[in-house]
């Protein structure tokens, strides 16, 4: 970590990580970049409504911006946890900035089309992908874990006050100055970016053998991904959600000058008034999980999201319209933090970039595929009854996944550093494997129901850390002595798990030895695969 949090930070104070200068500024920096890309995408959204008027047209848009999210999110991730996050930070500014100078160029010389626009919109898309769990990634590094939940919270307050800026003044140069002039804003708010990732001195990362490679960290992270239950029901909760949420996003723009009777600036306003609700909302969130649960929280934004929906599809006046969108983005934003608080509560640090990656592709992959489903429905029954049929959607699956509790993120993670070393009688070359570990237990018949329940939950952990096989065995000859058994891919892999477990696991482990019986601990053995040629094994 780089620096620390003032001692006083308390969780009750929604602005404490502020205290924190190096989060202070990189916050103000994200505010500053993401108006810069809320202004150039309220400029690409109703720019493409001068470019066709088919809403399948408009709502690729907004899947070509999250489509490559869903595709890379999670290699991204995976580069998020293996390179010098800032640095990468940098290079993806650099890339943003060159999507945006394109469209500054082509919209100003004329040459701007649904093919280009579009195109543009899914490179820009790959920024978005590749910074998306990298920043979330370094939210850790900059507050004490007791300010995390408050730290993604004013992130997702910076992201909605750009919200609430960003539209308005996107539609305001757009309808004065036009296309160009707005692309080209957004252009020097990466410059600003930039600027403050050059002042964050993020110490280096010192070289460690067991430094991961891109594919094994791949794997180690699709592995985690897989075995966390945990994540599991927050994934499903936020692809539930977002998938019927997504209707109003992908059709907004049609429902600004279709339904609404609108202009590009109004379109502005809405997105605007989206941002104001959700800087509300975001200030009433600490309040808020005083009294509610996250699945009260979660409840309640897909109620009030789907409330505002179904207002919107009685063409009601602009005025009205713009009223209802204050609780749609504190309804969204309340959705947002719930459940990115959660998944940020529940991972540990060294997996955190690419769970966080899979979080992004189900949230991403859920906005694409309902913006393209959306759409594709539009054109059939029109954008007023398509946004009922989100809304009654969003009611009966919010109120049916309201019984599929959030995991309380409340087990402590950090590493116990409490294995021991294997002992080897020779240095073992850390690719050689697979390694497969055997733990030993003698434990009474009596005991061995309850005994086997702990161990179920130590599986989870063993699959989580890196063991792509696990189970348990009894001897034949002895029933007392029962035998758990795991497989890595690789020894370093294995010596990686060794610093992975962390001390929520440790109490679990604790828990399984009270049931083996004898003074010394179970036996721990460790048995390397045989590929060597000569061996006529491969």
């Amino acid at each position: 970590m780089t620096e620390q949090a003032p001692a006083a930070s308390t969780p009750s104070s929604g602005f404490a990580p502020l205290r924190q200068t190096l989060f202070a500024v990189l916050w103000v920096a994200t505010i500053v970049g993401n108006t810069g890309s809320f202004i150039r995408d309220v400029a690409s959204a109703w720019l493409m409504t001068d470019l066709s008027t088919s809403p399948t047209a408009v709502a690729l848009v907004q899947a070509a911006a999250t489509l490559p999210i869903f595709l890379l999110a999670i290699p991204a991730g995976v580069l998020s946890d293996i390179l010098d996050r800032r640095k990468f930070l940098i290079g993806i500014q650099l890339l943003l900035g060159t999507v945006s100078i394109c469209l500054m160029l082509l919209s100003a010389t004329g040459l701007q089309s649904v093919t280009s626009l579009i195109a543009l919109t899914f490179f820009g898309g790959i920024g978005a992908a590749l910074m998306g769990p990298t920043w979330q990634a370094i939210v850790p590094e900059l507050v004490e874990k007791q300010d995390l939940k408050n730290a993604v919270a004013l992130n997702s307050l910076g992201v909605n006050i750009a919200r609430a800026i960003g539209p308005a003044l996107g539609g305001l140069i757009l309808a004065s100055l036009g296309a160009s002039v707005t692309y080209g804003v957004d252009v020097i708010s990466y410059v600003f970016v930039i600027c403050a990732l050059l002042w964050w001195r993020r110490p280096a990362t010192t070289e460690d053998a067991l430094s991961e490679r891109f594919l094994g960290a791949f794997r180690a992270g699709l592995r985690y991904a897989r075995a966390s239950r945990e994540l599991h029901v927050v994934l499903v909760r936020a692809f539930l959600f977002f998938a019927l949420a997504s209707s109003v996003w992908a059709l907004l723009p049609l429902v600004a000058r279709n339904v609404l009777g609108g202009g590009a600036g109004f379109y502005g306003i809405l997105l605007g008034s989206v941002g104001l609700g959700a800087i509300v909302g975001a200030i009433l969130l600490p309040r808020l999980r005083e009294t509610l649960s996250a699945d009260g929280l979660l409840l309640g934004a897909a109620l009030l999201s789907a409330a505002v929906m179904a207002f919107l599809s009685f063409a009601p006046p602009q005025w009205a319209a713009v009223i209802a969108l204050l609780f749609l983005g504190a309804s969204w934003i309340t959705a947002l933090t719930t459940l990115n608080g959660v998944a940020q509560s529940i991972l540990p640090n060294w997996v955190r970039g690419r769970s966080l990656a899979v979080y992004l592709t189900v949230f991403n992959g859920a906005m694409t595929a309902g913006s393209l489903t959306w759409g594709a429905i539009a054109e059939l029954i029109g954008v007023p009854f398509t946004l009922l049929a989100g809304a009654g959607g969003l009611v009966v699956v919010g109120l049916i996944s309201h019984r599929l509790k959030l995991p309380r993120g409340e087990a402590d993670l950090v590493p116990s550093n409490h294995w021991p070393e294997p002992l080897t009688t020779t240095p073992i070359e850390h690719d050689r494997g697979p390694v497969m570990i055997l733990v030993e237990y003698r434990v009474l018949p009596v005991n061995r129901a309850a005994f086997l329940k702990i161990l179920a939950k130590l599986s989870e952990e063993r699959r989580r850390d890196g063991a792509y096989s696990w189970g348990v065995s009894e001897d034949a000859a002895n029933p007392d002595m029962l035998l758990e058994w795991f497989t890595v891919e690789s020894w370093a892999e294995h010596l990686r798990q060794h610093r992975r477990v962390s001390r929520a696991d440790a109490d679990i482990q604790n828990e399984a030895l009270h049931f083996h019986e004898g003074s010394e601990k179970p036996l721990v053995r460790h048995f390397l695969a045989i590929n060597h040629p000569r061996a006529g094994l491969i």
